[in-house]
């Protein structure tokens, strides 16, 4: 694992895109067809829209930097959503003919099916890694949909057993994590939010199945839970008693890294006592326009944390991707993330 400095900053994966690539889809579309996945539709086709992908992500990258963010991705620019980009992409999902399915949550969305066994069968983000590592000299990151995961945002039809289905998944995704390997990311996250709301799963075979995901990289790996994305037609989410549970079954995981939701759910920083030996991506600014974060808040709430783990562990991130947020205010809570981390570090 590589070592920090202190309070070292980073991001969980997307950013918002501008309205010239993607436009939110109506309610009135949601209600009468929401996709699991699909919440927007792309505003261009063609070369027309792979050009804007290419300038949405310098966009993206750009805003990261200027910020003052340490470790940095391609804001997920690229993806409709960041599971379906892999599972599209992969034999052994059919997204022809959905099927409705309660996910973590108690969310229903109509799902894909998995019809055959999974297998990786070409690279699906080698080309959007090679294009952020040439377009930025800080290090970089980079993100995949963890087994479990798979397994609640997927309707399955072969495997009959989810286990079998998270075991091959992880097989297919941790070719497509060594192809990566291969171009020097500094990390390969696996986001793994069904985590948090299974923690019996977890304990008996979501931490292998994950291991098996990140087996034999030579980036630093990082694990993502949270407790998914405050959609606007939600006043509340449900936030499940599971992180302590969780964080001491991941101690003893193969993972470099937890990235770890503590400002949306109101978590106390004492939990991260549990994980003596990990990196946390401290999740210290929550990814919604709902609430705005100061700096001087940040730098405290790191600086309690600093109390279970040294500031060269704790590497302040917002609790989730940003792509919920508008453009203006996710750049604005990075820069908040950035001036807190550097009055924590002045004042630890």
């Amino acid at each position: 694992m590589a070592s920090y400095a202190p309070f070292t900053t980073t991001v969980v994966g997307s950013m918002p895109k501008r309205p010239w690539l993607y436009r939110p889809k109506t309610e009135a579309e949601l209600k009468s067809d929401y996709r699991y996945g699909q919440r927007g539709v792309w505003t261009l086709d063609g070369e027309a829209r792979e050009l804007a992908k290419d300038d949405a992500t310098r966009v993206a990258i750009r805003q990261q930097e200027r910020a003052g963010i340490d470790i940095v991705s391609d804001g997920e620019q690229r993806r409709e959503h960041y599971l379906t980009h892999l599972t599209r992409n992969m034999r052994g999902f059919d997204y022809e003919e959905l099927v409705e399915k309660t996910i973590r949550g108690g969310n229903k969305a109509k799902c894909g099916r998995c019809v055959e066994a999974i297998e990786h069968t070409g690279p699906v983000t080698i080309d959007d890694l090679k294009f952020l590592k040439a377009e930025t000299n800080h290090p970089v990151k980079v993100t995949l949909p963890g087994p479990m995961t798979i397994v609640d945002s997927t309707y399955d039809e072969f495997y009959n057993d989810e286990k079998a289905l998270a075991a091959d998944w992880a097989v297919a995704i941790n070719r497509e994590a060594k192809a990566l390997d291969e171009i020097g990311p500094a990390v390969i996250q696996f986001d793994e939010p069904a985590f948090s709301r299974y923690p019996d799963k977890v304990r008996d075979w979501g931490i292998e199945m994950l291991n098996r995901a990140a087996e034999g990289l030579a980036a630093d790996t990082a694990v993502h839970i949270c407790y998914g994305y405050p959609h606007p037609e939600q006043k509340d989410r449900t936030i499940v008693d599971s992180y302590p549970e969780i964080i001491a079954a991941l101690e003893d995981s193969d993972i470099d890294i937890l990235a770890l939701e503590f400002e949306g759910a109101h978590l106390d920083p004492a939990l991260l006592s549990a994980c003596p030996s990990k990196q946390v991506m401290f999740g210290c600014v929550w990814n919604s326009d709902r609430t705005m974060e100061t700096a001087e808040y940040v730098a405290e709430r790191l600086l309690r944390a600093a109390d279970a783990l040294s500031p060269e562990q704790i590497m302040p991130a917002p609790d989730c991707g940003l792509a919920p947020c508008s453009f203006d205010i996710a750049y604005d809570k990075l820069c908040v993330l950035a001036e807190g981390a550097q009055m924590a570090r002045e004042r630890a």
